[in-house]
């Protein structure tokens, strides 16, 4: 079962409240997505890291309801 954009960012935004979240649907599918995500508890980290953040914000979904995502982090300017 796809996952819709808005359950995306509700995760992301449950686990980072001070974030910027932005979703495309890539596909047209429900499955390919690409998400920017800019928070302030990225500062510090390796882009590495901060992806590891994003994946355990969504609870276990990625490769499963969540196909793919094309994940940008970063923190505010």
């Amino acid at each position: 079962m796809a996952m819709e954009s808005a359950e995306i960012e509700r995760l992301i935004k449950a686990a980072f409240p001070d974030a910027k979240v932005e979703i495309s649907d890539l596909a047209g599918d429900g499955d390919h997505y690409a998400a920017t995500v800019i928070s302030e508890a990225f500062r510090g980290k390796s882009r590495v890291q901060q992806h590891q953040m994003v994946y355990a914000a969504l609870q276990g979904n990625m490769g499963g309801a969540l196909h793919a995502l094309a994940l940008t982090t970063n923190v505010p300017h």
